[in-house]
C-alpha cells in the first residue's frame, strides 16, 4: 500500500492538519483511493526547519513514503528529504510559499516577532533562496521524483515565480495542475481533482 505523508502549511500560526487536510476532504479522498495517509500536526512554533524535519522523522514508517507538502510545509518537507533521503520516495510541493519578497517577508517577520520569535529564529525560518530555509544548491541535490503544484490564481504568499524557479532548479521536477490552497474558500470545488493529482503522482 502506498503511504502518503501530508505536511500542512502555516508558520507559527493557528493552523493544523485538521484544518488543512481533513476538513477540506483531502484525507478522506486519498483513503477512498486506497492510500495509507499520515497527517500529523507540525511543531507549533519551531525554532528552525531542521527542528521541524527531526520531529517529522520520528513519525515516519519503516518504508519510504510520498510526501505531499503545502505552503510553508514545503520547507519542512525539503529539509526532511535532505536529512532522510532514503525514507522519501517522492515529493509533491503544493502551493510553495514564496521566499525573498520584501513586503511578504517584512509582514511575516513582524507577525512572528509579535508572537515571540527571537531574531535568530526569524533568520532561520525566513532566510533562503527560492524556498525559505534552504539554498538553491540544496534543492538541486534532490534527485527523487518531484511534483510542483502552483497556487491558481497566484497570490503574494504563493507566487508563480517560486514554482517556475523550482521547476528550473530541481532536476526531476514536473509541473502539476494548480488550484487554490485548501484553507482558501475557493478550494472545495477543486478537492476531487487535487486528490486525483496526488494519487496519480504517488502511484506513477
Amino acid at each position: 500500500m502506498t503511504t502518503v505523508l501530508l505536511i500542512h502549511g502555516g508558520l507559527w500560526e493557528d493552523m493544523n492538519a485538521e484544518r488543512f487536510w481533513h476538513h477540506p476532504g483531502i484525507v478522506a479522498g486519498l483513503q477512498h483511493h486506497g492510500v495509507h495517509v499520515l497527517s500529523p500536526d507540525r511543531v507549533r512554533r519551531p525554532q528552525s526547519w531542521t527542528a521541524e524535519a527531526q520531529h517529522l522523522t520520528t513519525l515516519l514508517p519503516e518504508h519510504p513514503v510520498t510526501i505531499v507538502a503545502g505552503s510553508n510545509g514545503c520547507s519542512a518537507a525539503i529539509r526532511l528529504a535532505l536529512i532522510e533521503p532514503e525514507r522519501v520516495e517522492r515529493l509533491l510541493l503544493a502551493w510553495p510559499a514564496t521566499a525573498g519578497d520584501p513586503q511578504v517577508d517584512t509582514r511575516t517577520r513582524l507577525g512572528l516577532a509579535g508572537l515571540g520569535a527571537q531574531p535568530d529564529t526569524l533568520d532561520a525560518l525566513l532566510d533562503g533562496h527560492t524556498l525559505r530555509g534552504t539554498t538553491d544548491d540544496e534543492l538541486a541535490s534532490i534527485t527523487k521524483p518531484v511534483g510542483v503544484l502552483p497556487s491558481t490564481p497566484e497570490n503574494p504568499s504563493h507566487q508563480r515565480r517560486t514554482v517556475d524557479a523550482l521547476l528550473r532548479i530541481l532536476p526531476t521536477a514536473v509541473k502539476l495542475p494548480g488550484c487554490p490552497e485548501p484553507p482558501h474558500p475557493a478550494f472545495p470545488p477543486h478537492a476531487d481533482s487535487f486528490v486525483r493529482t496526488v494519487v496519480n503522482f504517488a502511484l506513477t
